[in-house]
This record gives structure tokens, C-alpha cells and sequence, in this order.
């Protein structure tokens, strides 16, 4: 198999392209490197291209090296034709190589074992070849009863023959694919309620009513209700299970089984088809398609929470801002952390508005006395316990203040995780567990990236059934998109944490500290390639990070744009062209004459003229336009309330700006102030047909929707997407 002409094909992108990131790959870059700084190399393919690309690398390896295995186990055997090697070889898939390996695989004693031990292959291979069409099955049986071997009369000779037949159909590749494709395209997935109905006959309450007597295709299933399903049957709930057209599967089987109608054995041999399908064949078959409809299910499951999770890593941060962040609470109190605009803390205290003390207004005015002390200017209040309580707080304590204030939910998911990390510890020894939940709000508003890649990505709750699906295959993928995000926004050297910097491309969490402890004894760095005197990082490491790295005050302006060291010199032939120094970078009144010359170059003259790659020339440029740009500020800013709703303030027909929570196969949550998140089911999204919500809304978006129903019994909000 030609791996790389497979890959390029089925990605729909050149073999020269899929050859080249592969090469790349193997050398030991990193995908984010690859994708930012070898644009020349893989013809401009993105990140996602690049990872399909080093997993079915993955994959088609194994395979081979799969193919060799079953090989060598069959050529051990003596039962290695020509035509099964080459059949092997052949394989596309995993699946296919198993199923030709199966008739070889190595057995527990099953009935057709115990059959083949009292002599009755020989009887089995007879009936197989369906050659007599005339005579006694008597005749034929009887030199195979041999009470000494086991076989004490005819019936025994005819049933162990039959299940030899039984199991060469059940292992036959030809059939199981014949099976396995009937069933795929015929197969329903049924779900029926476990449980007792009480003594009028009804069944009881549950999350699962939907699927007490539920059936569907599974060529059309989707994946949020095959994880629902195995959900209910995990916890006792459901039973399922795969309906399919039995008899015109048993027919397919004969049809290949078969040969001589006229035969004498032909009754036996449907029988034996019967048997094999309903014994052997069904419930593998099952079994496959079950695991086909949950992996289907969990990568779409996955792909959802992984770009729900990018949006939210990606939203803007709320720079420049002293924050009062809230952790609320009822019995405890709520724990206040105020912030000034770099997210160091200068106060931390604790309020009592809520029962059981209900200290309401002391609450509201130490809040206000704080907000003057310290000239707060936005409120962040966790989305947690007693949030909908401290919310009316806030918007009394906005309503009361002189200042221009506003207050935002935060969602707090995770904060607790990170709190009783070892990094909490560490970077707040001085507070204890409650009060850092408060600080980690606070600056998830600053800095959403920079905070949020403290907590494990699983934790923070921006999915559909995470707990449900594979965790290693969803930590993986969760970490590839942290990743990704980290290096697309650069991370300013001299003041990221080590949770942020070992998501930089190149550098492991053992350098990240490193690079920590270097900067706290020799100062902040003052150009990128004194990284290099850090004890495990050499060239490779530099090359892979040093891009994605940012010096703000760097001897070399340079150092504070995603140019890559290595194009130094094309960046500065750049700005030679441009008739532009190289200081005007650092330069506030010189940046409207670099702009101003390098809008007059043409990245395809520059290219040519520097002999250089086009991609790199027009991303040198993009970055010299704009040096220190952080991507999300192009992004719209959060929602900023003053004032609340209430659930029962909602009417029909309401039209209210709100922000996008979640979004999931069905459809997407939106926060629109009234402390319960609404819903915009897929069908209330376009006038147009979409298949999937992403395909309009994003995480972190801010909308405007329509109220189409209050269900104030169900606490549940139906909403509208207005376009």
C-alpha cells in the first residue's frame, strides 16, 4: 500500500503535500511549527490538515505492521496461499485484515473444535462440497458415528458436522462483510425501559423517556442520542439493542453458501447458516456495529467539545481593567478578590448577603466601598451557587454607585480543580482554597487563554457527554486544541506561567520551568535566543518555540512579532524595501510610517525580488504591520450587563441580546441574564438548512434572539437565533 497517495487522497490534497508534512513530522516538527513556518513545504496546509495527516500516518503504519503480524502467524501455520498473502496485502482496513486473519486465529474449545477432535471435519468438508444430489443421509452419517471418538449416533455425527459448517460460515471474510453491510444499511438501534412501571402500569420519571421505546436507522442515528443511549444502559435504565432484517440476512448467507440446490445436504446446509447467523454471526455483527455507532459518536462528541473549547480559549481578553471578581456562595459567603489590571490581587474579603445570615445590605455597602478604594470598573460573579442572588446584588450595587460600572457571569467551571492544584498553591500561597476560586474568575475575564490553561480541558465544561466518551482519545484532542490556541495568540515570555508556556510548541513542562527559574534569577528576557542558555533546550527546541515566543521590550523589535529568527534577515530586507528602519517597530510615533510603507510593497514583487517563499514574504508582512498584536482583540468583547431579568420578567416575542455558553449537536445555549441558559434548538438557527450549529454560532458569540417560550414550571427557555 501506497500510504502517502491513500492519505492524499482521501484528504483530497497533492501526494507531494501529504509526502512533505509527513517528512516534516517525522523529523521531529511540531504541527503548530509546521503549519506557521513551513507554508512553502506543505503547499499552505492548515493545522487540522497536518494533524489528519499525522493520524492516519498513525494508523496505515499500524495496519502495515499489522499485515506483517497476521502474515507471519498464518505462514506459521503452513496456511499461507498466494491468494490470502495477497488479500492481506490488499487491506484498506484494520477490520478487513481481521476478518481474513479470523478463520487462522487461534480458538477457545468452541462446538466446532470439540467436533474437529472426534473426527468430523471430514463429514463437514463432504456436506460442504454439496456433490451428492441422490442417496440416504443414514448412509453417508454412518462410518462417522464412532462411540469410541465421542460420537455415539447418526444425530451427534450430523449436528457436530453442522457446527464445523456453522463456524467456516461465521469466519468466512466474504460473509461477515456481507453481514456487517446489510446491517449497517438495514440495522435500526431499539431502546426499551429496564425499569418496573409502578402499580397503575406507568413507567417511572426519568432523563430517558425519550428513549423508553425508541428505534432508529442506524445510517442516520445521531451521535448525541447514541450517547444518551449508552448512558441509560449504563446506569440500568435502557435496554438496547440492534434490530435487523434477520431472514433476508439468513437468504444473503445461503445465497453464498449454496451451490447445488439439488443436493442433498441442502436443507442441512441451511440449517447451518441459520445457526451460524443467529449463533455466531449476530451477535459479533452486533457487537461491531455498536462500537462503530459509539466511536462514530464520541468523535463527533469530541470534535464538538474541541471547538467549543478553542472559542472559549479564544475570547477576548478584558485588558486594562481592575476587576472585582465574586465567588459566590450562600452558607460560606461569598469570597471577593479585586484585581488590578495585570491580575496581580490587591484585596481579598468575604460577604455574607445570602441565608443563612443574610447580612444583605452591609454586603452591598462594603462592595461599594471597595469599588471606590480600589476604582473597580467591572464586577465578574462565578456562574455557581447562589450566582443568580449575587447577580441582584451586583446590579443594586451598580444602581447605587457613581462610577460607570458593569457586571459579566463568568463561567466557573474548573475554578475549584485549580484551586487545589499545586499551581494555585504556588502562585497564591497566601490565600487559601475558597479565595483563589475568586481570583481565578477574575482574571478568566482578563485573560481567558492564560487562565484556562491552568485547569485540565476536560474540567472545563464546555461539552456534550464528556464523561461518556473515550477520556484518552478526549484529553488528546482537547490538548491539541490548547495547543493550537497558545501558539496562535504567542505568549509573552517574561510573564507566562509555566502552564501556559508548556503548550508552546517545542517546550515540555519540565523546560517551562526551567524557563520560569531562569527568568526569576538572571531577569526578564531581553532576546529570544538567551533561551538558549537554558539547560535542555538546544537548536531543534529553539526553532520549534522561539516563533510563537514574544519579548515586549526585546532588544530587537522583532523579537515582539511572529517573525521566526530564521527570516530575520528577509524581515529586515523587508523594511529595507519599505525605506523603513527597523526601529520604527518599537516605535509608536514610527508605526504610521511603516505602515505607510509596507501597504505599498507587493508580497509577489518581494518575493521575487528576495528570492524567498510568497507564504513567508505575505506573513512577514501581516506581522510588521501590526507588532505585539494579540489575533482575539479583532473578536467582539463579552456582554456587559448593568441590570437583571428575571425568569418570570420573559415574555413571547421578546427580542434580547445574549452570549452563546455551549454549543452541541442539537443545538446552542445562550446566556440572556436570567440565570438559566436558554435554548436555540438547530431547527430555530437558519431559514436555510444547516446540519450542524457550529456552522452559525460559536461559543463566546454574542446574538440576538427571540423569546418563543417560558416554561417557568420546567425552568426551561426556548429561544429564537435572529440573523
Amino acid at each position: 500500500m501506497n500510504i502517502i497517495a491513500v492519505i492524499a487522497e482521501e484528504l483530497g490534497i497533492k501526494a507531494w503535500q501529504a509526502e512533505n508534512a509527513a517528512r516534516l513530522l517525522d523529523e521531529g516538527n511540531t504541527i503548530p511549527f509546521i503549519a506557521r513556518y513551513r507554508k512553502e513545504a506543505t503547499g499552505e496546509l492548515d493545522e487540522t490538515a497536518i494533524r489528519s495527516i499525522a493520524e492516519k500516518l498513525s494508523y496505515y503504519r499500524s495496519l502495515e505492521e499489522r499485515k506483517q503480524e497476521v502474515l507471519r502467524l498464518i505462514d506459521e501455520q503452513g496456511k499461507l496461499t498466494e491468494e490470502l498473502k495477497e488479500a492481506v496485502l490488499k487491506a484498506a482496513k484494520l477490520q478487513e485484515v481481521e476478518d481474513l486473519y479470523r478463520p487462522y486465529r487461534q480458538k477457545r474449545r468452541t462446538r466446532a473444535t470439540i467436533a474437529e477432535e472426534k473426527g468430523l471435519g471430514p463429514l463437514a468438508d463432504l456436506i460442504w462440497q454439496q456433490e451428492l444430489t441422490d442417496g440416504e443421509l443414514d448412509a453417508v452419517f454412518k462410518p462417522y458415528v464412532q462411540p469410541e471418538k465421542g460420537v455415539e449416533s447418526l444425530a451427534e455425527a450430523q449436528a457436530g458436522a453442522l457446527d464445523i459448517i456453522a463456524q467456516r460460515i461465521a469466519d468466512d471474510p466474504k460473509i461477515r462483510a456481507l453481514v456487517r453491510s446489510i446491517s449497517e444499511k438495514k440495522g435500526f438501534l431499539t431502546s426499551r425501559c429496564r425499569l418496573e412501571p409502578d402499580p397503575s402500569g406507568n413507567l417511572p420519571i426519568s432523563k430517558y423517556e425519550l428513549y423508553y421505546d425508541f428505534s432508529q436507522e442506524l445510517s442516520s442515528i445521531p451521535s448525541h442520542r447514541v450517547l444518551a443511549i449508552n448512558r441509560g444502559e449504563k446506569e440500568e435504565v435502557l435496554k438496547a439493542a440492534v434490530a435487523v432484517p434477520q431472514d433476508e440476512i439468513v437468504e444473503a448467507i445461503k445465497g453464498e453458501v449454496i451451490s447445488t440446490p439439488h443436493s442433498i445436504f441442502q436443507p442441512l446446509l441451511a440449517e447451518a447458516c441459520r445457526d451460524a447467523y443467529q449463533r455466531l454471526l449476530a451477535p459479533s455483527i452486533e457487537r461491531e456495529l455498536r462500537n462503530q455507532l459509539t466511536e462514530r459518536a464520541e468523535a463527533q462528541a469530541i470534535q464538538v467539545f474541541s471547538a467549543n473549547l478553542r472559542q472559549l480559549l479564544l475570547q477576548p481578553p478584558v485588558q486594562s481593567k481592575r476587576v472585582m471578581a465574586i465567588d459566590p456562595a450562600y452558607r460560606t459567603g461569598c469570597k471577593v478578590a479585586v484585581l488590578n489590571e495585570q491580575g496581580d490581587v490587591l484585596d481579598t474579603f468575604t460577604i455574607y448577603p445570602h441565608a443563612p445570615q443574610e447580612r444583605w445590605e452591609e454586603a452591598r455597602e462594603q462592595l461599594l466601598s471597595k469599588i471606590e478604594e480600589h476604582s473597580v470598573e467591572l464586577i465578574a460573579i462565578g456562574n455557581g451557587t447562589a450566582s443568580r442572588e449575587t447577580e441582584v446584588l451586583a446590579a443594586q450595587v451598580i444602581a447605587a454607585s457613581k462610577k460607570e460600572l458593569h457586571y459579566l457571569i463568568v463561567n466557573e467551571a474548573g475554578a475549584s480543580v485549580y484551586s487545589a492544584s499545586e499551581l494555585a498553591r504556588e502562585e497564591l500561597p497566601d490565600l487559601d482554597v475558597s479565595m483563589r476560586g475568586a481570583v481565578s474568575i477574575g482574571r478568566r475575564l482578563q485573560d481567558p487563554l492564560a487562565e484556562l490553561v491552568k485547569i485540565e480541558p476536560g474540567s472545563i465544561g464546555v461539552g456534550q457527554y464528556q464523561h461518556d466518551v473515550n477520556q484518552k482519545r478526549l484529553r488528546e484532542s482537547l490538548q491539541a486544541v490548547v495547543e493550537s490556541c497558545v501558539n496562535y495568540v504567542g505568549v509573552e515570555l517574561n510573564t507566562a506561567s509555566p502552564a501556559l508556556l508548556q503548550y508552546v510548541a517545542g517546550i515540555s513542562k519540565t523546560l517551562a520551568q526551567r524557563i520560569v527559574e531562569y527568568r526569576q534569577k538572571e531577569g526578564p528576557f531581553n532576546d529570544r535566543r538567551q533561551l538558549l542558555n537554558i539547560r535542555g533546550l538546544g537548536e531543534k527546541t529553539f526553532t520549534q518555540c522561539a516563533g510563537f515566543l514574544r519579548i515586549r521590550d526585546a532588544a530587537n523589535p522583532l523579537d515582539n512579532t511572529p517573525v521566526h529568527p530564521e527570516s530575520y534577515h528577509l524581515a529586515e530586507a523587508i523594511l529595507e524595501l519599505a525605506q523603513v528602519p527597523l526601529s520604527a517597530l518599537a516605535d509608536r510615533d514610527g508605526l504610521f510610517h511603516l505602515r505607510e510603507g509596507l501597504t505599498k510593497l507587493k508580497a509577489e514583487e518581494v518575493a521575487r525580488k528576495l528570492d524567498a517563499g510568497l507564504p513567508t514574504v505575505r506573513d512577514i508582512i501581516a506581522a510588521l504591520l501590526q507588532p505585539g498584536r494579540d489575533p482575539r482583540e479583532e473578536l467582539p468583547k463579552p456582554l456587559f450587563r448593568q441590570d437583571v431579568l428575571k425568569l418570570e420578567d420573559l415574555e413571547d416575542g421578546m427580542v434580547l441580546s445574549g452570549t452563546v455558553t455551549n454549543v452541541v449537536d442539537f443545538g446552542a445555549f445562550v446566556d440572556i441574564g436570567v440565570g438559566r441558559d436558554g435554548l436555540v434548538h438547530i431547527s430555530k438557527m437558519s431559514q436555510s438548512y444547516i446540519s450542524h450549529p457550529l456552522e452559525v454560532v460559536s461559543v463566546g458569540d454574542v446574538v440576538q434572539v427571540e423569546v418563543l417560550d417560558v416554561d417557568l414550571e420546567r425552568n426551561r427557555i426556548s429561544l429564537s437565533l435572529l440573523t
